[in-house]
């Protein structure tokens, strides 16, 4: 199982509604994830900095990030791109962040 952490910025005013698209997610994108072995995927959001941090375990090599070649995640992103910095293919521009630690 490999861990994988990534950081993204969201557009400052929009935590509400991140959280609330979040909780709508479409049922088609949490089987594509968990089609893809995502388990345990999480995002966290520093509200001072506008920062969403996001952790998932992945069985295979990648991340959530490397489906943006599917019609839904490409869906995803458009839907995502007004409260969010995006690329211009409107994926999330991230940051990959290197573990430094863990409790075991």
């Amino acid at each position: 199982m490999t861990q994988v952490a990534f950081s993204m910025k969201l557009y400052p005013g929009f935590a509400l509604e991140y959280e609330k698209r979040h909780e709508e997610i479409w049922p088609e994108l949490v089987r594509l994830l968990k089609e893809a072995k995502i388990t345990d995927y999480h995002i966290f959001l520093d509200s001072e900095s506008n920062t969403l941090f996001a952790f998932q375990q992945v069985d295979r090599t990648g991340s959530s990030q490397d489906l943006g070649s599917t019609d839904i995640v490409k869906k995803w992103w458009a839907y995502m791109a007004d409260i969010m910095e995006t690329n211009a293919d409107h994926s999330p521009v991230t940051t990959p962040l290197k573990k430094v630690f863990s409790l075991k």
